[in-house]
């Protein structure tokens, strides 16, 4: 179990579920290869349909940090973020950093 989990809150275009779908299905690929655990995305199911959620685990905050430099210089994850800004399926998003507190 990590650590420390980054929960992702994404407010998204409710007209392009498929875009995020394919959005968060290349960080299905790039997420793990590039060092963090991901635990999934999801999209709104019934009710809300403005929100969608992502987490990826990490061990230590100093983990996390590797993670982002190498996300930086890394040409698909560079590409997935194009695309997102590009189609402008996101319309908002924010990170909150979370610690496991089971025994």
């Amino acid at each position: 179990m990590p650590a420390i989990t980054c929960f992702i809150r994404y407010e998204i275009d409710p007209f392009q579920r498929e875009a995020f779908r394919r959005y968060a299905g290349n960080w299905g690929r790039i997420i793990p290869r590039l060092g963090g655990r991901l635990l999934g995305y999801w999209l709104p199911w019934e009710g809300t349909n403005d929100e969608a959620w992502g987490l990826v685990g990490f061990d230590s905050l100093a983990d996390y940090e590797a993670y982002r430099a190498r996300l930086k210089a890394d040409p698909e994850a560079r590409a997935n973020f194009e695309f997102a800004q590009q189609q402008r399926f996101i319309l908002r998003e924010e990170r909150t950093f979370c610690e496991d507190v089971r025994p």
